[in-house]
């Protein structure tokens, strides 16, 4: 390649990676004492006034990972506005990439459930008229959490992306063999923290979530860990009033007892759609039928 062409090749890509940067706008809203960030994506022609899908992504993640990137992009081209949402995990103005494992975690599951409902009332303030969620994995539970518990006058339809499932005694066993040490041992001295009115006390652990030796709090351990069956999505379908979408990866192997636990759960609200071949993350051409099977359900053409 002579130096014109390269030249012209590295301007152009800049070019296009300007474009893309310029396709979403940095928001944010405070909650508390912290500032949230969020990417605010318009298709064109559209406001917010034409609705706006909410995204949220996994655990310990962001919302710039290349899943929740792709499904921004190509729910764009499909003619939707979406907020891309990035948890705070507790933590001021959070950059989008995945969780510091060194840093104290104080931050809980169900924080999400009021993070989602802050930008939801944000998405009222900017005039949306209607608001579909959508997570995935952890998110996905999340958003059946919110929508089961908060709910809102402006939310339409609740989608869940290979969403996270729970038992207590495998989450237990799994511990164990991970960090060598039983979890009951663990949960215990953070109980008794709590009852003490010490759950803001750090904790030394062997492993918390997907992070080795670090340190969080007992309210932060009580909360990842405690037997809750509002962790377990399934579980949560009931309680949800609005329109459900669950979509399921065939090649899924983080939540292989997903199809299984949904067998169970029948209402005329529940759409359960199965990508064949697609695992966890629903990489390449599987996003796009994800897509596809997002905007068929969401429907506001």
């Amino acid at each position: 390649m002579n130096l014109l062409t390269r030249v012209t090749s590295t301007l152009a890509f800049s070019l296009l990676a300007a474009v893309a940067t310029l396709q979403a706008d940095e928001v944010t809203v405070k909650q508390g004492d912290l500032e949230l960030r969020a990417d605010l994506t318009l298709a064109e022609g559209k406001t917010a006034k034409d609705g706006v899908i909410m995204l949220l992504h996994g655990t310990l993640a962001h919302n710039k990972m290349e899943i929740m990137q792709a499904l921004g992009d190509l729910l764009k081209e499909r003619g939707y506005n979406t907020l891309n949402v990035n948890l705070s995990y507790a933590l001021d103005k959070r950059p989008s990439e995945m969780l510091d494992c060194t840093i104290e975690h104080q931050h809980k599951h169900e924080d999400a459930v009021a993070e989602l409902d802050t930008w939801m009332n944000w998405l009222k303030a900017q005039g949306a008229s209607k608001v579909a969620i959508l997570g995935h994995s952890r998110g996905g539970n999340q958003v059946a959490w919110y929508a089961s518990e908060k709910d809102s006058d402006l939310l339409e339809k609740v989608i869940a992306v290979a969403p996270a499932t729970w038992d207590a005694a495998e989450s237990a066993k799994g511990y164990e063999e991970r960090y060598q040490k039983p979890l009951a041992d663990i949960m215990a001295e953070a109980t008794k923290l709590i009852d003490e009115s010490k759950g803001a006390t750090a904790m030394d652990v062997p492993g918390f979530v997907y992070c080795e030796k670090t340190k969080a709090t007992a309210d932060s351990l009580v909360s990842y860990y405690k037997d809750d069956e509002r962790k377990d999505t399934p579980k949560l379908l009931p309680k949800i009033k609005k329109p459900v979408l669950i979509v399921v990866g065939s090649a899924d192997e983080v939540v292989a007892d997903l199809p299984a636990k949904l067998e169970g759960v029948k209402q005329d609200n529940l759409t359960v759609e199965t990508v064949d071949g697609a695992d966890h993350f629903f990489m390449d051409l599987y996003a796009d039928e994800v897509a596809d099977k997002v905007a068929t359900f969401v429907d506001w053409k």
